[in-house]
């Protein structure tokens, strides 16, 4: 074999892979859409047997003898068939370290437990979710003790959602965050509230998505390859650049949630649907982290979205679909939303306040994965965090612990992304800003130049590079959060007047 048979291997294996990855995927969002509640019996017996189809096509004979071929020839590829290489190395640590019975497992328990998180949540009821929470933590302490012995737990969840992040590395984000959030939020609290009462007018659920139609158009989301669907949580599904699909979920009384996570999930869209061509159906498509992926998320929602010009450019649409709001200025809807007040539920609070909530989810995970606490005593310490952070009480548990899917599907690690995708995004504000004026071209309603800026800076490399290298070639340097708390005392400023 030379290595451009081998290139030609890989090439066959990677589609193999996609495939499963893609039926795999369909059948989670259409659990999640609009699947009946009974279907998660012979659902998650599916999962399985494409758990463990997909984890022998993976760790075969045939795919190490492939893995270990491209190492031994690893100076002759190209830089692009070398990453590959990389991250299929880095994947079969990890495949070969878990048996495969305990891999189906896991992905049978995942499946069930969102099915039983969805209930819990309803009910309000956390001891529903108490075990398989319980046993998600087990088997992610126990994966990391397999996989990565020399390194620690949780620095291996962190990892998985964002390659070379680290405890320490958070530890000192966060410093940096709360040494700039905490004081700046005293003073908006203390400013003159604003009004938000109108926010609450009813909005027809028809005309709602009647809005999400327009959002879309906007940004650009094209038809063809990208659908929207109605769900508990929202969320995106990125199966390759031709088909992505985000969700939203509506609430009469409280039209700028849907618009938001209709805009924040576009921009995960934009993201996957930008990749290079010449990635399609490789482990190269689709974006590299979930700190990356946040910040093109977040860019869009908040950047972009509660930008002045933005909400200018959306108001005729929103009076036009619900007239009664046509006694409101664009001022005074573009203000209302940028409202910074402490709340309970993550994916409705403001840009100000967000990172504390995600600060809450990364002590909690901390101490999930260092058996610092147990599974029965989580609502205790999200209260307790909730009430030290935000100085909030939570009534129940659904506006509690029980309000995320991500530990459900295993997603522990993930929520440090988050804050790390939103100063993000500040950083690449002000590199965008370098090469034109992005007010205007928002005012203007031409995104299309703010799109063009991120597939040329981030779209279009996919996984090619891993998400420090990716960010500080973007950026032109190295990452600096000092960027992002600087954009959140300019921008509160303004909407306060302080």
């Amino acid at each position: 074999m030379n290595v451009q048979e081998a290139i030609d291997k890989l090439n066959e294996l990677e589609l193999q892979e996609f495939a499963y990855g893609h039926a795999f995927g369909i059948l989670s969002w259409d659990d999640e859409t609009v699947a009946p509640k009974g279907s998660q019996i012979p659902r998650g017996k599916t999962m399985g047997v494409l758990s463990e189809l997909s984890y022998k096509l993976s760790t075969g004979d045939e795919a190490r003898a492939l893995l270990d071929f491209l190492k031994e020839h690893y100076d002759e590829l190209t830089p692009e068939d070398r990453r590959r290489t990389d991250l299929r190395e880095k994947n079969m640590r990890e495949l070969r370290a878990i048996p495969m019975e305990e891999f189906v497992a896991y992905s049978q328990l995942t499946d069930e437990a969102s099915s039983v998180w969805r209930e819990a949540k309803r009910k309000s009821d956390y001891k529903l979710f108490e075990p398989y929470l319980g046993k998600i933590i087990d088997y992610k302490k126990r994966f990391a003790a397999l996989v990565r012995p020399d390194m620690d737990p949780y620095d291996y969840c962190l990892d998985q959602y964002e390659e070379g992040l680290t405890r320490e590395k958070c530890e000192a984000f966060f410093k940096t965050l709360r040494e700039h959030i905490v004081p700046l939020l005293e003073k908006v609290m203390a400013a003159k509230p604003i009004d938000t009462s109108f926010l609450s007018t009813p909005f027809p659920v028809p005309a709602q998505r009647e809005l999400s139609a327009k959002l879309m158009e906007l940004m650009r989301l094209p038809k063809d390859n990208c659908i929207i669907g109605e769900v508990e949580h929202p969320f995106t599904t990125g199966f390759s650049k031709y088909d992505v699909r985000i969700t939203t979920h509506y609430f009469e009384d409280n039209f700028l949630s849907s618009m938001y996570s209709v805009v924040h999930e576009g921009g995960h869209a934009l993201y996957d649907l930008h990749s290079d061509d010449r990635f399609c159906f490789t482990s190269l498509e689709g974006g590299v982290s979930m700190g990356v992926h946040e910040s093109q998320s977040r860019f869009y929602e908040n950047i972009i979205g509660r930008s002045r010009e933005f909400v200018e450019l959306v108001y005729p649409e929103i009076v036009r679909l619900c007239p009664t709001l046509a006694s409101q200025s664009p001022e005074a809807l573009w203000r209302a939303a940028n409202v910074a007040q402490p709340s309970l539920i993550r994916t409705e609070a403001d840009e100000l306040t967000y990172p504390l909530h995600i600060m809450v989810r990364y002590e909690m995970e901390k101490a999930m994965i260092g058996g610092d606490v147990k599974p029965a005593d989580l609502p205790g310490m999200w209260n307790a965090l909730y009430k030290e952070y935000l100085g909030l009480d939570v009534p129940d548990d659904k506006n509690g612990i029980l309000q995320d899917s991500h530990w459900s599907g295993g997603g522990i690690g993930y929520f440090p992304s988050y804050a790390l995708g939103s100063a993000y995004g500040a950083q690449l504000l002000h590199k965008m800003r370098e090469d034109f004026d992005v007010r205007k071209a928002v005012r203007e309603n031409d995104l299309i130049q703010v799109n063009n800026w991120l597939e040329e800076k981030i779209w279009k490399y996919g996984s090619l590079y891993k998400p420090a290298e990716l960010m500080e070639r973007a950026f032109g340097g190295p990452f600096d959060p000092t960027y992002y708390t600087d954009y959140l005392e300019r921008k509160f400023t303004e909407v306060y007047g302080l």
